[in-house]
């Protein structure tokens, strides 16, 4: 099975067109073309079916970076660890 950056950074490249995007902890919607705010919520729903989950609105408001997408996901158990 692929790895959880590697499953995250395909949900990303779908969402954003782009299939040259490597993803960077630091990376904002501010940094990274066509990350807008209806892109956001597109690569959470698709996140959510990509793992089986539902995250809670408290949740996707604090997501400022792509390292916080990860520490979301960790924080559902979801590592490669």
């Amino acid at each position: 099975m692929a790895s959880v950056r590697n499953r995250v950074e395909a949900v990303f490249r779908e969402v954003l067109e782009d299939e040259e995007l490597v993803l960077s902890d630091d990376m904002t919607a501010d940094t990274v073309k066509n990350w807008d705010s209806l892109n956001h919520i597109n690569i959470v729903v698709m996140l959510e079916a990509e793992f089986g989950l539902q995250f809670q609105a408290e949740e996707i408001a604090k997501l400022p970076n792509v390292g916080a997408f990860f520490k979301l996901l960790a924080s559902y158990g979801i590592t490669d660890d």
